[in-house]
């Protein structure tokens, strides 16, 4: 008698435990703590370098600097938590292991170290792999950066990253964006977006700034101040079509400008676009900045990288959005390192959705003829 109630109160403890942990708990601790730590060391790069330095991507600029050591850390970071995981990122270590890469290899070391090792905070673990005496030779460094050299596919666990998105805004000293995600079986379960310039309140731009976005799947879009940890639920406001505002690229390279003005002319939109670089334009999408993100193919052959809209699009529909291509299809990350053949990206509210991909197919269509 005494061991069949012992038996049953040990169930009744490990459900009660299984019930108080939501789903994905630790990876959304994880990926907050290594993306507000690259936001730091990414601005630490801006101030240190771009500064004072006038390089392109091209030429190993600070970006590119920013770019490795940022991916250093987070996959170190992984490695350490979650080891079976592989991971899809931007950066591969080979020009760095090249002995004309040495100077470039030095840099990205230090700052990978420094921010390896800078005090613990709120949610920081030690067997991360970050804290005091948490250095790692440029061996491991290098090896961590080449673990993003995953192909992708439909099937298990994989992370991307993407360290620095929106190189000329990051250049420029505007928006970028360190941006993580968790998929399983070709799902986004978690996203996490780190914007260090973004002003945490739109309303207030020259306020508080720097702020990271945090979407779990089921567990709805919160929004943390970089400079400390409370949450934000976020929730997308409703809108009508002639009410919205574009949210789109700077560059008209990304995304055809021309195509929104038509698009535009449709749906009665009024509201001048509000003009960003990188995923930073997925996080303020979903806090209501602007009511509509478009990303429309500029030419052909380019295919979108998972890693540029896995984290944003998970942010927008656990915000109470949809996130299609320009046919009304989910976003298919399971192809890869892509997304296939470029459709384009049509992010919207659910009221507004149907009305705004009628008008980019009616734009598409007749952009196509002409």
């Amino acid at each position: 008698m005494h061991n069949r109630l012992r038996l049953i109160l040990g169930i009744i403890s490990r459900s009660s435990t299984t019930m108080s942990t939501p789903p994905f708990a630790s990876e959304r601790q994880l990926a907050i703590s290594a993306v507000r730590r690259a936001c730091v060391l990414t601005s630490s790069v801006f101030n240190k370098l771009v500064k004072n330095e006038t390089l392109t991507k091209g030429d190993k600029s600070p970006v590119t600097v920013g770019d490795y050591a940022a991916q250093a850390l987070i996959s170190v970071m992984l490695t350490h938590a979650f080891p079976a995981d592989p991971i899809v990122g931007e950066e591969d270590a080979a020009e760095l292991r090249a002995e004309e890469g040495k100077t470039l290899r030095e840099r990205i070391i230090e700052l990978a170290n420094q921010a390896l090792v800078s005090p613990l905070v709120e949610g920081d673990k030690v067997e991360w792999g970050i804290g005091p005496g948490q250095t790692k030779t440029s061996a491991e460094l290098l090896d961590a950066i080449d673990r993003g050299n995953y192909n992708g596919g439909r099937i298990g666990r994989m992370w991307t990253i993407d360290p620095i998105d929106g190189t000329k805004g990051f250049l420029r000293g505007e928006q970028f964006a360190v941006c993580l995600s968790l998929l399983v079986d070709a799902q986004v379960q978690v996203g996490i977006i780190g914007c260090p310039n973004l002003p945490f309140d739109a309303s207030k731009p020259e306020g508080e700034r720097g702020c990271i976005f945090v979407a779990v799947r089921g567990q709805g879009c919160h929004q943390i101040p970089l400079s400390s940890y409370t949450e934000t639920r976020l929730t997308m406001p409703t809108f009508t079509p002639s009410s919205l505002n574009f949210l789109e690229s700077v560059e008209a390279l990304h995304s055809s400008h021309s195509t929104t003005d038509t698009i535009s002319s449709i749906l009665g939109i009024t509201r001048p676009p509000v003009r960003m670089d990188s995923q930073a334009k997925y996080g303020c999408l979903a806090r209501g900045d602007g009511g509509l993100y478009l990303r429309m193919p500029t030419g052909v052959g380019y295919r979108e990288k998972i890693w540029d809209h896995a984290p944003g699009a998970l942010l927008v529909e656990e915000a109470g959005g949809i996130v299609t291509d320009s046919r009304g299809l989910p976003l298919d990350f399971g192809l890869g390192r892509t997304l296939g053949e470029n459709f384009g990206v049509v992010a919207a509210g659910k009221a507004v959705h149907a009305a705004v991909l009628d008008a980019v197919q009616q734009a598409t269509g007749a952009k196509a003829k002409a």
